[in-house]
């Protein structure tokens, strides 16, 4: 457990973190740590598709697949000349599941760890004893199995721990997977597929000499490695064609304002909760601590022998901004497009109940705070009811440190509809489940419960905030 000295400088040390976003991002006043790496070294490392341990077929849901995705630490290759013990998923570096929609999986685990487990399905909608509630965390050397429907809108969805105290370590040391689901009617548009498919998942890291991780909760000042699926600012060879890239960050605290090139257009097409109404040119593109951003980049505009960098413009000073590379190797027929419509928001109904959260730092305790409270897993916070519609306004008031929040909830997506009063940029018009909240700032967003009764969380996704209090408990009742 911390001390309150610690918690109190974790606390105060976020305020560092770049200010800014949707809403305008500038990086707050500092030095930070050089380089602790080379870039474009080493290729990237791609993300492994799983194949299911087994299939079946029930009586009323039809075919379902199974697979086997168990925390345990290995030992990988991460620095060049090094190995790292890392606590993952099979023992794989941000391995991935691709799943259908109206195809249900299975997943069976064991906790192979020293430490308990419990594993969030991010921007997933499931029953309440799958959701990965911390009260449902499985102790070292436990099993359980965890059931997905896949009854909702494809995605780019992630895995990680959600227990009650290990999460930000467990989620720091790798244990990571990604879970893309997809539709009928997203495979019926003409994006890139396949092999111009690819999932980058990025995070922030520190490393000693001998290629072992640092960890220290308050220590994201001080991870200068960047990587992009467990590879160091990796180079990535592409053809001269479109490519859909699903970015996730996967950072326990760590923002990104990516630029390609010297701002080149990307066109982004999607977030948290799956495709954007309609496509939107970015020449940068922000990504917080567990959200999702899908772009097309068209490679053909670059002649074969092109190195295309793509850059982070929250680097902090000292570190070295590049993130990755793109390097175009061959031409390639290329029967991709992006359509000037997307996919429609669904309509969410009107709200019915309005609720206000205010999301503080406590200088006296070293918490991070919603409505005043830290979070207590024996009070339940708010009781929605299945089927109604409600609007949350979230405020963040922590103005003297400069501290930036996010709120993520667990069940449902949600629609931001305004910021300060000001309508929402474009690249937020599709559904969400994370957003963040600068100082000072206030955002309104619609969401509707459905399906699901039980106990959800909601909460802050920069990871030491929720450590450290900021997160809520609600019961979803009939």
């Amino acid at each position: 457990m911390l001390t309150r000295r610690q918690l109190i400088k974790a606390g105060a040390a976020t305020g560092v973190l770049a200010a800014g976003s949707a809403s305008g991002i500038a990086l707050a006043e500092g030095s930070g740590p050089a380089a602790a790496d080379e870039p474009f070294g080493v290729p990237l490392r791609p993300a492994r598709v799983l194949s299911p341990v087994r299939q079946g077929r029930g009586r009323s849901k039809g075919w379902y697949d199974v697979y086997r995705l168990s925390p345990k630490e290995a030992d990988v290759g991460v620095l060049p000349g090094t190995t790292t013990r890392m606590r993952l998923f099979n023992g794989e570096v941000a391995p991935v599941i691709r799943a259908t929609r109206g195809r249900p999986v299975f997943i069976e685990q064991t906790n192979a760890l020293d430490v308990p487990f419990s594993m969030h399905l991010h921007g997933g909608h499931v029953p309440a004893r799958y959701d990965g509630h911390p009260a449902e965390e499985v102790r070292p050397g436990g099993s359980r199995v965890f059931f997905y429907p896949n009854e909702q809108r494809a995605s780019t969805m992630w895995l990680h721990d959600h227990s009650l105290e290990a999460h930000t370590e467990n989620i720091y040391r790798g244990t990571v997977a990604g879970y893309l689901l997809t539709d009928e009617f997203e495979e019926r548009l003409p994006l890139p597929k396949g092999r111009y498919d690819v999932p980058l998942y990025l995070r922030d890291a520190k490393f000693a000499a001998d290629g072992s991780l640092v960890y220290a909760m308050d220590g994201f000042r001080d991870r200068p490695t960047l990587l992009v699926n467990g590879s160091p600012r990796p180079y990535f060879e592409v053809a001269a064609r479109k490519y859909r890239i699903r970015l996730t960050n996967t950072s326990n605290e760590r923002a990104f304002l990516l630029q390609l090139g010297e701002g080149d257009e990307m066109t982004h097409i999607a977030s948290d909760g799956g495709l954007l109404p309609a496509p939107v040119s970015a020449r940068v593109l922000e990504i917080w601590p567990a959200e999702r951003q899908e772009v097309v980049i068209d490679f053909s505009r670059y002649p074969v022998g092109s190195k295309i960098v793509l850059g982070n413009k929250l680097a902090f000073p000292g570190e070295a901004p590049e993130v990755m590379r793109f390097d175009v190797v061959r031409t390639a027929e290329d029967p991709s497009s992006v359509p000037d419509r997307l996919r429609p928001v669904p309509d969410l109904g009107t709200p019915t109940v309005e609720r206000t959260f205010v999301m503080s730092f406590d200088v006296a305790t070293g918490q991070h705070l919603i409505n005043g409270k830290p979070f207590d897993p024996e009070r339940v916070d708010l009781r929605p009811r299945l089927g109604t519609t409600e609007i949350w306004t979230v405020t963040n008031t922590d103005t003297r440190f400069g501290i930036p929040h996010s709120m993520h909830t667990h069940l449902e997506h949600f629609q931001v509809v305004d910021r300060d009063g000001t309508a929402r940029a474009p690249g937020e018009a599709g559904l969400k489940d994370t957003v963040t909240v600068m100082p000072g700032r206030t955002v309104r967003f619609k969401l509707k419960f459905t399906d699901y009764p039980g106990k959800f969380m909601y909460h802050c996704h920069l990871l030491g905030h929720m450590t450290m209090g900021m997160m809520g408990q609600m019961e979803v009742v009939d």
